[in-house]
Formats: structure tokens, C-alpha cells, sequence
């Protein structure tokens, strides 16, 4: 039922009553929230109608809003700007676009990944962030090659110092496969491969990271051979053909310490 302009008297199943807040925009009616009071939700619905029609008013990340959430603001002012009402909130430029996982926490990102983040949700846990994707809770770091054991400065680097911006021209992937490192020898650049079972040990020294990294399965199905019953994380390497791949590992030489291990 309607109370005034834009607000809506509603009740809940214990029959306490509330209210709701929209709008329509572009001929898409939008929610604002429900709310306590009616007068609440008319301040809410009069901040949105004012936001939406003040095309002088810009977007900026400081702006507090008094009735709206911050996360409504981003979605109102982008659609007004862009055209594109997404509930997710996003503010889109040109060549890129923001994600608000809160005021103080904001994600950069490509504009080719606009619609994916716009349909998914970035969360918080345990200091890390994941998407909700089709039930299950994906890495952030994973959508863009960072393995879960990578460290950073170590494996990957975000160019410019920002730990939140996503963009790919901003992502440097270092050390691409579990225990492969690189490393200069002579002026050249190596890769080392070092397996870890009661301390690290290392596989051996080679030219390119897919060798060492083939050395570093190599070792791990020695040691499994050996009778060690630890799950070693296997390195996934689509780059080569399958009798490529068999070529390699069958030349590749592991180190001798390494192939003599045994369980204790």
C-alpha cells in the first residue's frame, strides 16, 4: 500500500509493519531499502530522486550519503552516468571501472570483467577476498593466475603498489608453478625447483620454468614411490603437448638427495 510518493507500507510475517523505499528511473523501478519509519523511507526515496535527477551533482567516493546506503549511491549514480543499472556496486569508466566492497575498500578492475562482477558478489574471509560463483566461493587472487600459494613479491606483484587493482596491464605473474623460482646465474635467467618434506630440498637448477616445473612432478612421483603418503600439489601445465610433456619428464634429471628420500 502506498503511504506517499515512492514509500509503501509493508508487513512482516509476525504482522509488524515496515516500510519501503523506490524508485523509477529510465522506466526501471528500482528498491531502496526498507525502513523503519515512513519518513525515513520518503528521506530515502527524496535523496535518490535528487541524485538521479542533478546530472551536475558527479559521482565521487567521498560523498556520504545522509538516508541511502553507500552501496545504493554507487548503483544509482552509476546507472544515471552509464546507462546501466547493475545491483552490484559498481561505478564504470571508460577503460575501467570500480567495485565498492565498501567506502574504504575499493577494487579496480578491466571493463572486460564489468558484467561478470556485476552478476557476482566479492567477499571477505579470513583476510581474503572470494566471488560467490554458482555455490561455490572462487579465489579472487585465482581469476587472475595467482596460486594459492603464491606470496607476493615473491610469485606475483601488482606493478603500481595497489593490492586492489585488478586490471591485468597491473598483475605481474612471477613464479607461475608450486615450487619453481626464478633465479640469475651468470647473467641469465634460471629456474630452480625445490620440493618441501621436512625441510626444502632442492630438485635441481633448469633453463625454463615449464622444465622445472615438470622436474618439480617428477620429484613429487618419486617421492610418492618412495613411500612418502603426503599429497604434493602437482603442477598443471597445458603449454605442451602430452608427448611433449613425457619427453620432458622422462630427460629431466631430479637430484639424487631428492630421489633417495624416505619416510622417517
Amino acid at each position: 500500500m502506498s503511504v506517499t510518493k515512492g514509500v509503501f507500507l509493508a508487513k512482516k510475517k509476525d504482522g509488524s509493519v515496515y516500510y519501503r523505499a523506490s524508485v523509477t528511473y529510465r522506466q526501471k523501478h528500482i528498491s531502496l531499502g526498507s525502513f523503519a519509519t515512513g519518513h525515513a523511507a520518503g528521506d530515502a526515496y527524496r535523496e535518490a530522486r535528487m541524485l538521479l535527477d542533478t546530472p551536475s551533482l558527479c559521482f565521487s567516493a567521498d560523498y556520504k550519503p545522509r538516508f541511502l546506503s553507500f552501496e545504493k549511491y554507487v548503483t544509482l549514480m552509476n546507472f544515471r552516468d552509464n546507462q546501466y543499472y547493475f545491483g552490484s556496486p559498481i561505478y564504470a569508466y571508460p577503460r575501467y571501472f570500480l567495485y565498492f566492497l565498501s567506502r574504504e575498500t575499493v577494487f579496480k578492475f578491466d571493463t572486460d570483467d564489468l558484467f561478470y562482477y556485476a552478476s557476482h558478489k566479492i567477499m571477505k574471509r579470513g583476510g581474503h577476498y572470494f566471488i560467490a560463483d554458482y555455490g561455490m566461493q572462487v579465489s579472487l587472487n585465482s581469476r587472475y593466475g595467482i596460486k594459492p600459494y603464491a606470496v607476493s613479491g615473491r610469485d606475483y606483484r601488482f606493478i603500481n603498489g595497489d593490492t586492489c587493482d585488478f586490471r591485468y596491464e597491473n598483475i605481474e605473474i612471477i613464479n607461475r608453478y608450486h615450487g619453481v623460482r626464478s633465479v640469475q646465474k651468470s647473467g641469465r635467467t634460471m629456474y630452480r625447483a625445490v620440493i618441501h618434506i621436512r625441510s626444502s630440498y632442492v630438485i635441481g637448477l633448469y633453463r625454463t620454468e615449464i622444465e622445472a616445473a615438470i622436474a618439480y612432478n617428477k620429484a613429487a612421483d618419486t617421492l610418492r614411490k618412495n613411500g612418502f603418503t603426503r599429497s604434493f600439489m602437482q603442477n598443471y601445465i597445458d603449454s605442451v603437448t602430452p608427448s611433449k610433456y613425457a619427453e620432458l619428464y622422462d630427460a629431466l634429471m631430479i637430484s639424487e638427495t631428492v630421489a633417495r628420500l624416505a619416510p622417517v
